[in-house]
């Protein structure tokens, strides 16, 4: 079985942790690093060359835009980018389309569609599915 490398860019070290935490239960899915700020996405991602980055917008140093631009001119084509922000407006998902990503999803989502997502880029399809807030109930 080939793994689906993966390179994480969150500036909140909680969020990281989460979110590797959660593909480590996915057995065909590798988290090969982690960035805390734009400039080292980039150089993360070009010297790594993961199969798929998951970018946050709002980053320190670079924003998650400038980073996802950037990544797109160093790495191969093969290295595909999934936005993962808290911004749901459409005009966000639209820029980062036109920047070259290849999916987007909002921190609202539930867990197990980061891993669906990942799988479906990997395998050469876009992932922007229509923004659903979900609530949260308390007791």
């Amino acid at each position: 079985m080939n793994l689906i490398t993966v390179l994480l860019a969150d500036d909140h070290t909680i969020v990281r942790e989460g979110l590797r935490a959660l593909l480590a239960l996915e057995t065909d899915i590798k988290v090969v690093g982690e960035a805390a700020n734009g400039h080292q996405a980039v150089a993360f991602a070009n010297k790594l060359a993961p199969d798929i980055v998951v970018l946050d917008l709002a980053m320190p140093l670079l924003n998650g835009l400038d980073a996802l631009s950037r990544i797109r001119e160093c790495t191969p084509a093969s290295t595909k980018i999934l936005v993962l922000s808290s911004y749901d407006e459409d005009s966000y998902v639209q820029q980062a389309r036109a920047l070259g990503a290849s999916g987007y999803l909002v921190k609202q989502s539930d867990a197990h569609v980061l891993a669906r997502a990942i799988r479906e880029i990997h395998q050469g399809h876009d992932f922007f599915k229509p923004i659903h807030h979900s609530s949260v109930q308390t007791p």
